[in-house]
């Protein structure tokens, strides 16, 4: 075979090289407009979180600055669309103190919420003793005296989304309802009868 039918086998090679490049390249794009199309058509809206109530069970702060929570929450999420479903893939909620972990996260149950659907959970979040960091003591003292606190209860997970049988990849999801709670005196010591508080608090929703 001389040189030029070599250059000539070369240049072919690398002309069906690029082709198929190309039409992969062509095939991405059809499958992303497609997605796209089905997502501005469908118009999806993230869930609504709603904190429905929070009950202390124990509310108590400790020298220098310790703080002990046992509470329970009911926390609902409506599904606003009419076509599309949701699963949650993981849920992590906690209390928050002043963007300070203050109870262990629980996990809630995995779920799939579809069209215009309620989910509700009522978990109990606990923290025993927790440190709080030293710069927060003065205002967690104050609250004590005041018998007044906002708490954060937020949700941390993932979330994909259902249209037909078509299912989404994993988006992250953030959630945070603040809890302004004025709870009685003999909680601040770690005493007394739980207090039940219905706030019907709208909750902001990151996705």
């Amino acid at each position: 075979m001389t040189e030029r039918e070599c250059d000539h086998y070369d240049e072919y090679d690398d002309l069906k090289r690029r082709r198929v490049i190309w039409a992969f390249l062509g095939l991405i794009g059809v499958a992303a407009f497609a997605v796209f199309l089905v997502w501005a058509i469908l118009h999806p809206h993230g869930p609504r979180f709603v904190l429905q109530d929070v009950t202390i069970n124990e509310f108590n702060i400790t020298q220098p600055n310790y703080l002990t929570l046992n509470l329970q929450v009911t926390v609902s999420s409506r599904n606003p669309n009419d076509k599309i479903g949701i699963f949650y893939d993981r849920l992590d909620i906690y209390a928050s103190y002043r963007y300070q972990e203050v109870t262990i996260a629980r996990l809630l149950p995995t779920t799939y919420q579809g069209h215009k659907e309620v989910t509700v959970w009522s978990p109990v979040l606990i923290g025993t003793a927790v440190p709080v960091a030293p710069y927060l003591s003065p205002s967690l003292n104050e609250d004590g005296i005041a018998g007044l606190v906002l708490l954060n209860i937020k949700i941390d997970g993932r979330v994909r989304w259902k249209v037909g049988s078509w299912v989404s990849g994993g988006y992250r999801l953030h959630v945070n309802c603040p809890a302004f709670i004025s709870y009685p005196r003999q909680l601040v010591g770690g005493a007394g009868p739980a207090m039940k508080y219905q706030l019907v608090q709208r909750c902001a929703v990151d996705v």
